[in-house]
């Protein structure tokens, strides 16, 4: 009795699925005014597997200009997080006092530039960022591995690092200055 009932209802059921009616990319449609059957996307919504970069903090961009200082404040522990990923991802290359001359350098890869010439040191904040997220020149881009929030942690050791290999006595706090010229 069940396999009369399945034989008889099975079959009414086809309906031809591989001649369903459907949308298919990029294809014409009389069905929508502008003709696509492809709708464009509802403003705010995210693909996907896409990464969002708008506003300074994702993008280190003002328009189309970098951002001049960190869009997040400069605390010791930010700073600390700098340093370890700094140790991790770019003293590789950079060293570890953003010289250039990392372990990569002296197997044969090229050198970066030092953080330390001027051109670098008067760059915007942004920049930095951007090239993290980016590359530049054979620096892969880093935005896979390091997120966000870490790139502007390495970007604020960098400015850390450019201040101690520059520093005079002079910028050093009057307490802690007295301390140095006794070690003279």
């Amino acid at each position: 009795m069940f396999a009369a009932v399945l034989a008889l209802t099975s079959g009414a059921c086809r309906q031809d699925m591989h001649d369903q009616p459907k949308y298919k990319p990029l294809r014409k449609s009389s069905f929508f005014e502008d003709g696509r059957d492809s709708r464009p996307r509802v403003m705010g919504t995210v693909a996907r597997g896409e990464v969002v970069r708008e506003g300074p903090i994702q993008s280190g961009r003002l328009g189309t200009a970098y951002v001049e200082t960190l869009p997040v404040a400069v605390t010791e522990p930010l700073l600390h997080r700098g340093r370890e990923r700094y140790d991790i991802y770019c003293a590789v290359c950079h060293d570890r006092v953003g010289n250039g001359g990392g372990m990569i350098v002296e197997r044969g890869y090229k050198r970066p530039t030092s953080f330390h010439v001027p051109r670098l040191r008067d760059v915007a904040d942004g920049y930095f960022f951007d090239v993290m997220t980016n590359g530049f020149g054979v620096m892969p881009s880093y935005a896979t591995q390091v997120p966000v929030e870490d790139r502007w942690a390495i970007t604020a050791y960098i400015r850390a690092l450019q201040l101690s290999q520059a520093a005079t006595l002079a910028d050093v706090p009057a307490t802690e200055r007295s301390a140095l010229e006794q070690n003279r």
